[in-house]
């Protein structure tokens, strides 16, 4: 995440007065650049420049040589607090006695000292101490113990002045060190989400800082000046001539040559500070260089070694079999859809960097160096970031590349780090330069002043609208007026900006989120769920009251789903959606019943260490409906027309309830075994669930696929609406899932179920009269339901009944082949008073009569 030191920051945007880092990243919060964390000063405390006076080496008993040193640090510091007995070279000048293992300095150089009461990185606090026989009165301080990393001359030691981390710097004993290295400033670290790519930028991050406060923003890349070049410098070839992801691997390709840079020459403290907290380690001039342009304005850059480089510079895919040596030292196989950089080479076209990822070793640029050529180019998004996940490399560069660079910067870029080569470095300028490619103009976006307010639901003014998007260097065209449209063309820096949406998020972000309320919509009293709702909730509870598990499946279907089922050819359960994008290949269809998921869940369920199986589920099935679905323009929203054709070509999704039963219904005791579920629990579960939701089921015999033949029950609403199936599934079907024997199965339309109890439930007044009980055996033709012999006695015995019950169903001998005996326990009970054994009598004559007219029954003897 990109580091923001505050002094680089207000080298270009106005800072509040007192301005620190938490006001800074708060500021910035604003504008939604996410604050990642705030690194305060790295040293605290009195941290000093020292001369050393003397230095005596003592060796130890462990092999070690350490020195015992005499520092100057100023009159301010140098009241000593060693022992009287220590040996005191240097005497004629006040100084501290401090213990030192490092080597790499004399006499007379000014190092860093720590005195007692500093804080270093760790954090590690410094006292006096008593070690090898001296108090040790501080520390003398090496880069890495400051946080300054490696020394970037390569050597191992403390920091001397002039060398190293202190290149440059001069100084006077006692003089602060921490504002001497730069070790006092703070430095804001944010988040910046991958369509705000501008934001790896000081330049950008100033802007946005800009857009917070009203602080007055200069733009790094306008001071710069692109003189004109007297001709093409090295050539360049962009041979992407078929584009892999629809665009050219490489808009714009710039390269400068900077010849008789002094390869020794440093770079300046102040940039080494600065790519320091910046989080990067300063190497070379060249590479110092070329880091800083890339962090101050965005544009990443590559420096190749002149000397190393055979022209022409082409710019292609990788080879087959292609390799490539990055300057990390590693060997990449390159892919063919990688884009290179490649040169003629000494053999022939040879790969020398992965473009807007890493270079190449073959033109590193080394201590001998003197000649280079510098490039910034414009490189295509989304290869740039493939690559970078490819080779597991992601770098600086390519984190600006897959998120967008502006594509205007490579000329600015290069001349910026040239002139700092020539100023720092005693480097010619070539007055040729190349620039190849074009950069198509952006498109502009249409957007009525209105647009804003209806998406948002705040007020925003015309001029508010205007005004925010031209902060962020979109030109605008067109009247600000209310009702009128504007015509906005993004500015280069900003490829996120492609919609109307988008201009619409920038004029909320810069008016600021704090304008948008937050407002909880008000529930109206008196609603509550509705019909289906509680419906749904009370099928729901009713099974899992009588001990059924719910569970959800994923409404996903193989295409051999229907014959495992063994639904015939022509079953319109066959008709489902086709998905254009499925989740997994194998399931591109929609279920078309709620079984067809349920019972791979069984399977699963069972496959995991369980012995039975109880599971409901509730869910939407699809058929397809055949008709095509009309595409709308995306230009603009649908018309209402278009809409209503688009709802009504969509498939009709119905919610199911379905249910599977295997196994023991229970766990086992001292009684014995509990009983196994069958087709008769699947039956009484769709009872349940009539009950629950105030409908009443008639059950018949039928046949239906995945059930037995034999034990299948259709079930109809009092109105013959057909409402479902139930019964024991087919052994087929058992034996596919792995399914405990004879399991049984409900699949229920809940939708319609529900839609077939009354809306209101009629109040029945409560007899306080006695009732009177009677049972009924009927024998009828095997073919013949008991719902239809009950439906006869309910017409027989008319208002007095109260309940009935099916108690016995029997064939046998006693009855005759072909024949059943159906028995019913009958519940009679008057409103008016004690039924007498005449009103009985006739309810008892009127129900057999109605009975034997109905269905040919006989009363059995």
């Amino acid at each position: 995440m990109p580091r923001i030191p505050l002094t680089w920051l207000a080298d270009h945007v106005a800072l509040r007065d007192g301005a620190d880092a938490e006001s800074v990243a708060a500021d910035l919060v604003s504008v939604g650049l996410e604050e990642e964390a705030i690194h305060g000063a790295q040293v605290t405390g009195p941290l000093v420049v020292g001369r050393v006076l003397a230095l005596v080496k003592e060796p130890q008993k462990n092999g070690k040589t350490i020195n015992w040193v005499r520092v100057d640090v100023g009159p301010e510091h140098n009241e000593a607090l060693d022992s009287p007995k220590d040996p005191q070279p240097g005497d004629e000048v006040p100084s501290r006695g401090i213990i030192c293992g490092a080597h790499n300095f004399v006499e007379g150089d000014l190092v860093v000292v720590s005195l007692p009461g500093t804080v270093l990185p760790g954090p590690f606090p410094i006292a006096a101490r008593k070690t090898y026989g001296h108090v040790s009165d501080g520390m003398i301080c090496s880069g890495e113990e400051l946080g300054l990393g490696p020394d970037p001359d390569g050597e191992d030691g403390i920091i001397v002045l002039g060398r190293g981390h202190a290149r440059g710097l001069d100084a006077q004993p006692g003089d602060d060190a921490i504002s001497l290295l730069g070790l006092g400033e703070e430095v804001v670290e944010i988040t910046v989400t991958p369509d705000r790519g501008y934001a790896f930028s000081m330049r950008g991050v100033a802007r946005e800082y800009s857009h917070a406060t009203g602080g007055a923003f200069t733009d790094p890349a306008a001071s710069i000046t692109v003189p004109e070049a007297s001709g093409p410098g090295v050539e360049v070839l962009l041979e992407d001539e078929a584009p892999i992801h629809g665009r050219p691997g490489c808009s714009r390709f710039v390269a400068q040559t900077v010849t008789g840079i002094d390869p020794q020459a440093p770079s300046p403290r102040w940039m080494q500070q600065r790519l320091t907290l910046a989080g990067m380690r300063p190497i070379s001039l060249v590479v110092d260089v070329t880091n800083y342009v890339m962090l101050d304005l965005g544009q990443p850059m590559h420096a190749y070694d002149a000397a190393q480089l055979v022209a022409p510079i082409r710019v292609r895919r990788a080879h087959p079999g292609e390799k490539l040596e990055t300057l990390d030292d590693k060997p990449r196989a390159l892919h063919g859809e990688d884009l290179v950089i490649a040169d003629g080479g000494g053999t022939g076209d040879r790969a020398i960097g992965i473009a807007g990822v890493m270079g190449g070793a073959s033109t590193e640029v080394s201590a001998a160096t003197t000649d280079v050529v510098l490039e910034a180019a414009t490189f295509d998004q989304v290869s740039v970031a493939r690559s970078a996940r490819r080779h597991r490399l992601p770098s600086e560069s390519s984190k600006r590349f897959e998120r967008g660079v502006d594509p205007q910067l490579p000329a600015l870029a290069v001349r910026r780090a040239a002139e700092l080569l020539a100023e720092h470095g005693g480097g010619t300028i070539a007055s040729e330069r190349t620039d190849v490619g074009t950069v198509p103009p952006r498109a502009a976006i249409s957007l009525p002043v209105d647009a804003a307010e209806r998406l948002v639901g705040v007020a925003y003014t015309p001029q508010q609208v205007v005004e925010s998007l031209e902060k962020i260097g979109a030109r605008v065209e067109g009247e600000a007026a209310a009702g009128s449209v504007l015509t906005v063309t993004p500015p280069s820096w900003r490829p996120d900006l492609r919609f109307r949406e988008d201009l619409v998020e920038e004029i909320a972000r810069l008016v600021g989120y704090e304008g948008i309320p937050s407002i909880l919509p008000q529930a109206p009293g008196g609603r509550g769920l509705t019909r289906a709702q509680r419906g749904r909730r009370s099928a729901a509870l009713a099974l899992a009251e009588w001990g059924l598990t719910e569970v959800t499946s994923y409404p996903f279907v193989p295409e051999g789903i229907f014959d495992a089922l063994g639904y015939p050819q022509d079953d319109e359960r066959r008709t489902a959606v086709r998905l254009l994008n499925p989740l997994a290949e194998d399931e591109p269809l929609l279920r078309t019943a709620l079984l067809q998921t349920l019972l791979p869940t069984a399977k699963r369920n069972l496959g995991r260490g369980q012995e039975a199986v109880a599971i409901q589920e509730i869910g939407t099935v699809s058929r397809a409906s055949g008709a095509a679905v009309p595409i709308p323009s995306a230009a603009a929203r649908p018309r209402e027309d278009e809409l209503r054709a688009i709802d009504a070509a969509m498939p009709p999704q119905r919610r199911h309830l379905a249910a599977v039963l295997g196994g023991a219904s229970g766990p086992g005791s001292w009684w014995g075994s509990a009983e196994d579920w069958g087709w008769a629990d699947a039956i009484e579960a769709a009872r349940r669930v009539a009950a629950a939701v105030g409908a009443r089921l008639e059950v018949r015999q039928d046949q239906l696929a995945p059930f037995h033949p034999g034990r299948c029950a259709q079930l109809l609403a009092e109105d013959g609406t057909l409402i479902g199936h139930a019964g024991e599934l087919h052994p087929r079907v058992v034996k596919a899932y792995s399914l405990p024997a004879r399991s049984g199965a409900l699949e229920l339309d809940l939708d319609a179920l529900i839609a077939s109890a009354p809306a209101v439930v009629r109040a029945e007044p409560v007899s306080t009269y006695p009732p009177a009980k009677e049972d009924f055996a009927f024998v009828v033709d095997a073919s013949v339901p008991a719902s239809a012999v009950e439906a006869a006695m309910v017409v027989g015995i008319g208002d007095l009944l109260e309940s009935i019950h099916l108690f016995d169903v029997y064939t046998g001998d006693q009855v005759g082949e072909g024949r059943k005996s159906v028995a019913f326990s009958v519940r009679l009970r008057s409103e008016t008073g004690t039924l007498t054994a005449e009103e009985i009598g006739a309810a008892r004559t009127r129900c057999i009569e109605a009975v034997s007219a109905a269905v040919g029954g006989e009363l059995r003897a």
